[in-house]
This record gives structure tokens, sequence and C-alpha cells, in this order.
């Protein structure tokens, strides 16, 4: 079955370069126009995947954003934007954006990144022996997508639980951040990895007690990161 992207842009040049070529790729695509149109094709498309302009009419992109992580929405979602400044892009990703472009982009980068994040997203039930990660308060079940701490649940966004399932697997490993792209993006991301840094802060933020001192995900300066924590389970249930 094809998959479904949901093309979200308010300049119908754009839109049509962007859907004839994901057309070609094989995709199904519907596009509109308006933030608030996203969530009227919600049910009927069931879309796959998002590509999310950041500058729209009635909602922009962040607002949007913003909303479907608010209704538990996991939809992965590519942000598109114009503008250059950093703050407007890491802002997409404060707000459950999995990933952005900046324009303008080649229509074969778009393709290659929707690869990525949904060969991640529909790979991860079943590929791996590993069934479940038990670290101290911290429990996650690969199978189930669902991460625990003390018991309750925890939501998480597509990115951030391959994120921190890839930490899991390398437990106690300094991982660099070009390291982190790698294994959860599936590119790298052209030397700029604030990417890494905001999705971390975002984990940090959910699984930890504090997220200044934290118990779980620690920083090694000038490296990257690494996942502290007592004995994993390894590819059973504790």
């Amino acid at each position: 079955m094809r998959k479904k992207i949901l093309v979200v842009d308010d300049e119908p040049s754009i839109s049509m370069l962007i859907a004839f070529n994901l057309k070609l790729a094989g995709y199904d695509v519907r596009c509109v126009s308006d933030g608030e149109a996203v969530f009227d094709m919600l049910k009927p498309f069931r879309p796959d995947l998002i590509v999310l302009d950041l500058m729209l009419p009635k909602m922009d992109g962040i607002q949007v954003c913003r909303e479907l992580r608010k209704q538990n929405n996991a939809v992965p979602i590519i942000m598109l934007t114009a503008l250059q400044d950093v703050t407007d892009r890491i802002a997409g990703l404060d707000n459950g954006a999995d990933d952005y472009l900046t324009k303008p982009f080649s229509p074969q980068e778009l393709i290659s990144r929707i690869q990525a994040i949904l060969r991640r997203v529909h790979s991860l039930p079943g590929s791996t022996v590993d069934t479940a990660f038990d670290i101290g308060r911290l429990n996650v079940r690969v199978e189930q997508r669902e991460v625990q701490i003390d018991g309750k649940c925890v939501d998480l966004t597509p990115k951030e639980f391959e994120l921190l399932l890839f930490l899991c697997r390398h437990k106690g490993k300094v991982l660099s951040r070009q390291q982190l792209l790698h294994g959860v993006w599936d590119y790298h991301f052209l030397g700029d990895t604030r990417i890494v840094d905001v999705h971390i802060s975002h984990l940090r933020d959910k699984i930890e007690k504090n997220a200044r001192t934290p118990e779980y995900i620690m920083t090694v300066r000038n490296v990257g990161y690494k996942l502290n924590g007592p004995h994993i389970a390894d590819g059973s249930l504790a």
C-alpha cells in the first residue's frame, strides 16, 4: 500500500512541485493551503507523514504542530521554512516537528528525508531481538512502542522514541551528535546537529525527574550524549 503524504503550503507552485515529485516516487499525495485544513484531512486521508510549511494562513506551522501533539497525534512532520534564522527552525522542533528543510531545497532531498523517517517509523516493531529495556524507573517496550516512568506511560513523538531506543541499544557508550544523526535520522544533517540537542531536551523533560540534573541522559562535553542507568534487560522483560 502506498504511503500517504499530506503537503501543506500556501504557494501553489511549491505544492505542485512537491506533489509531482512525491507521486513520481510512489506516494499518495494530497495538498492543502492553510493550517486549519490539516485537521479536516486527518480522518479522511490519514496521512503517514505531513510536509508542513512554517508560514501559513489561518494557522501557521508552529500552531499546527503544537495542536497535533496536544491531541497526541504522533504523525511525523517535516517542517519547511524560508526563514534562515536558526531560532525559527528550532521553534518547529520545539513544538513537535521531526525534521526541517530550509527553502529552497531539492525535491530529492525532501524525498530522502521522507524515506528515512518512514523507514524508521515502520521498521521498528519486530525488527530487533530486543523486546524490552528496563533501566531503573525507565521501561521501554519496543514492539508496543511504549515508554513508562515509574509505571506511568510517557507520550513520545516517533522521533523521540527512536532516539531513546537508540540510546538504550548503546547504553553506557558515548555517542557523538553525528552518530546520533546517522543512527536515528538515517542521514548526515549537513553539519547542523542542533536537531539532536532539541530532541534530547524534549526527552529529558519527559523522562527525567529534573532535566537540569539528569539521571539517564548525560551530556559528554564537546562530544555528545550517553545513557546511564542500572542494567538493561537484554531482549527480555526484567
